[in-house]
This record gives C-alpha cells, structure tokens and sequence, in this order.
C-alpha cells in the first residue's frame, strides 16, 4: 500500500505551523518586572541572556499536529493498493447457491449474487431480468487484478448479450443445473389493427389499405373484432375521435398534424401519416427510413415520438405515385410499419459461453482517506481543547 497525495502543492499551509511557535514564544510567561528604590543603589550587573524556552510542551505538540493534518487533508490523501484480495464468487440467479456457499467456506471467498449492485448472497435473489454478460464485465473492472474470480451460472443462462465476454483474468466457470428465471412470460404475437382516419380527397386510398389489413388477418383464427365489433368504426372520416382500444393509426390527412394525434402518438401508438402530412415541430431528427423501393429511394421514415413512434409516407397513396401498392408484398411491408419490436433473444448455453481472457486492465481508483483525517482532526482537536481548558494548567496558554 503506497500512501500518496493529489493535490501536493496545498502543502504550502504548512508555513502555519509557525503561529503556534510564535504565540508560545510571546506569551511564554506573564510575570513583570517590578522596580523597587532599595535596589537602586545596589551595583548593576550584566543582566544574564535569555533562551529561547517553550511552555506546556504537549500543547504546543498537539497545536502544530492539529495544523499538519489539516495541511495534509487540503493535499487529498489517498491510499493505493488497499483493495483486498480475497477471492470472489458470484451465483446467477436460477444457479444453485447452496454449491456455491460450501465453495466459499472452503477457500474463505466472498459470496455474492451477479446483479446490479452485486449483492451479498445472504440477501434475497434478486429480481430477473439481470444483464449477466454486462456485469460480468463491470466486476472484472472493478476488482483488483490478483482477485480470483468464480462464477456459477445455470446451465440455460439468460442475460446475454451477443457477444462472448472477454475478461482481464481467467475466470472459474462453474455450470449448475437449473435456467435463469424469466423476466415476463414471452407475449404472443398479436396482429396490428390500425384505425384510418382521412380527408375527403384521399378516399380513393381506402381500398388498397383496408385489403392490406385484411391480408393480415389468418382465417383460421376467430377474429374478436368481428364478433364484438366497436361502436366507433375503425375506418373513418377525420373528424370523427380516434379510436380507444387500438394502438395503431393511419391518418390520412394532409397539413399540420392536430394535437389529438401528436397525444395518440406521444402515449404509445404508433402512427403513419400520409405524404401531405407537415411533421410536427416537436418531432426530433433525423428520421430513420423504414422502408425503400427496389431503386432504394425512401417510401416511408419514421422517429421515436414520446412512448410512441411518427411515421409518415413519402409518396401519395396511389398505384400511379407508389407502384408497390399493386405488389404482392406490399401487406408484409405496411405489416412491419405497425409491427412492435421484440426482443432480442438472449438465451444461451451456459457452456458455449464462458468468458474468454484477455480482456483490457483497468487501474483501480485510490482510496480517498479525506473522511478518516477528518475524523483524526477532530479527534485531536478535542484533546488541544481538553489540554487548553483544563484547570490545573500553567499560566501560558
């Protein structure tokens, strides 16, 4: 351990550990001379030289000790290498622990469980879902380099992220039966819905939407929308409301977008507006383009709005200004605009995944020691006070 200072130069205040000398040496005794006129005939004698002499020694200590720590504190003391090598051990959630607790009794090891925060493993299992590659790369940079690190993981491991991790240290892959607890129940795929909403002089667009969205529809499965259909129909003039219940939007209406549908959008639906459509000032840029033609131009680009997402077409919806009306896979494209992203599969082998070596190094920050100084400077303070103040002390202070 190497005990170091950051700021070096505030070691100036150490000039002040003079003022104690020189208040000790001005006021080092309060007796006066007194002339009495017996003594005025007596001879003059050369009067003896004085020394330099201190009072109260272990106040005077304790003074130019208080100023030095202080003087030290300013400097921002640190300690490198305090960092404790005891091993490691780390259990995923879904892992047996009760392994992993009869390793560390016997080599003395910490236990803890591999979540955010890295928890002791006395504590209860954390709740999923927990990025274990990342956390894994987190511990490797936050632990000295001489720490021996294990790691205990089910053997059907969630929480990766596509990429084997690539650690600084060889690492103890143990691999226990069991599976990572899931997060959420993997959500069924529902088909989009969307309500259309459009001006007068863009009906002629209806036909090639509504038999787009019919294509999305599987026979074979009941449709509950048919059975119970809404009092609002999903297919309507601009000026009637939007929809409720549906999540999806096509707004067929050219110029500024109203602020029922910018409040549709920022609350988590999803919206494509048509060609004509002006995006709303509050929309951020750049768009992403969301769909091209085989030449590659853009048909539609869209951008994350509040919870929701602003889509807008770039052409008219016409078989003259967008061919692809006229192609069989333009329900599949209109399909992927309104399509809700799933999540990347992160279920691996726990085998196929253990971590490889060679990963960067990272210097462990110092130990800042500015809080225990202050608690020794407070503590000796209180003793100057005690020794300053007491009764049965000198004349000097």
């Amino acid at each position: 351990m190497n005990l170091s200072l950051l700021l070096p130069a505030a070691l100036a205040a150490l000039a002040a550990l003079i003022l104690p000398l020189l208040i000790h040496l001005a006021r080092r005794s309060e007796q006066r001379p007194t002339d009495f006129a017996a003594l005025r005939w007596l001879r003059q004698r050369p009067k003896p030289r004085h020394r330099i002499r201190f009072d109260e020694w272990p106040l005077l200590l304790l003074r130019l000790l208080l100023l030095a720590l202080l003087a030290l504190w300013l400097a921002r003391p640190v300690l490198f290498g305090a960092e404790s090598a005891r091993p490691w051990i780390v259990v995923a959630p879904g892992a047996d622990a009760q392994v992993a607790r009869a390793r560390a009794d016997a080599t003395n090891a910490r236990l803890h469980w591999l979540a955010p925060g890295f928890p002791r493993l006395d504590a209860a299992a954390p709740p999923p879902p927990a990025p274990l590659s990342s956390l894994l790369r987190e511990l490797d940079a936050d632990l000295p380099a001489a720490t021996v690190l294990s790691v205990f993981v089910p053997e059907r491991m969630s929480g990766a992220d596509g990429q084997r991790p690539q650690l600084s240290r060889p690492v103890e892959w143990r691999v226990l039966p069991g599976t990572t607890p899931a997060a959420t129940p993997i959500r069924e795929i529902v088909t989009p819905s969307p309500a259309i909403r459009y001006a007068a002089d863009r009906a002629t667009a209806l036909p090639y939407l509504r038999a787009a969205i019919e294509a999305w529809r599987d026979p074979a499965v009941p449709d509950p929308s048919r059975q119970a259909p809404s009092k609002q129909d999903s297919v309507a003039p601009s000026t009637q409301a939007l929809p409720s219940q549906s999540r999806e939007l096509i707004w067929l209406v050219p110029g500024a977008v109203p602020a029922q549908v910018r409040e549709f959008a920022r609350n988590g639906g999803r919206v494509l507006l048509d060609a004509g459509s002006g995006w709303p000032s509050d929309a951020a840029s750049p768009r992403a383009p969301l769909w091209r033609d085989a030449s590659g131009a853009v048909l539609a680009e869209g951008v994350a709005f509040g919870r929701g997402r602003l889509m807008r077409l770039t052409r008219a919806v016409t078989p003259q200004a967008m061919p692809e009306l006229l192609e069989p896979g333009f329900p599949r494209r209109l399909r992927e605009l309104f399509a809700p992203s799933l999540p990347a599969p992160a279920w691996v082998s726990a085998k196929a995944h253990a971590p490889a070596t060679g990963g960067a190094a990272y210097a462990l920050p110092p130990r800042d020691l500015r809080l225990w100084w202050a608690l020794l400077i407070a503590l000796v303070f209180v003793c100057e006070r005690w020794l300053a103040t007491r009764a049965r002390r000198g004349a000097t202070p």
